[in-house]
């Protein structure tokens, strides 16, 4: 048997407020992702090309993304690609669909920024670091350094 991979790896800013869909099985929550990409073109001017991705997570990975990640939100995802397919229903043609399904999540935007991450559920991971003895600044001493 061959060895495969699917691992999809993203970083980018969402494009609108996650959708939430309570099913039978637990919480499905789908958002939009966008990425972008700077080139020059064949005459040296900067360019930008935007790639938009739909992204569903399930779980407690979606409840992360209904309860902290509103539209502008930037976000760090690994997951995998999905294709789920249907026949629709006015033409009776086969439709497809892919969509990364959302394995582990890394919120980048700070909470309460401008960029949208307000709302009801706050989470400042500032005052977590700080609560744990992280981010204090000090002195290191020579016999601290590892090298």
């Amino acid at each position: 048997m061959s060895k495969s991979v699917n691992k999809v790896i993203l970083l980018g800013n969402v494009g609108k407020d996650p959708a939430v869909h309570i099913l039978r099985s637990g919480t499905k929550v789908s958002v939009s992702l966008a990425t972008s990409h700077r080139y020059q073109d064949n005459r040296g001017e900067w360019q930008e090309r935007t790639e938009w991705h739909d992204l569903v997570a399930y779980q407690r990975t979606g409840e992360i993304l209904r309860d902290y990640v509103r539209k502008g939100s930037k976000i760090y995802v690994e997951g995998e690609i999905r294709t789920s397919s249907w026949n629709d229903r006015d033409s009776g043609q086969r439709r497809y669909r892919k969509e990364i399904v959302v394995l582990e999540v890394s919120l980048l935007s700070p909470a309460g920024s401008s960029n949208g991450t307000s709302g009801s559920a706050q989470y400042d991971r500032a005052d977590d670091f700080a609560a744990a003895g992280f981010g204090a600044e000090r002195e290191i001493t020579p016999e601290e350094i590892p090298f």
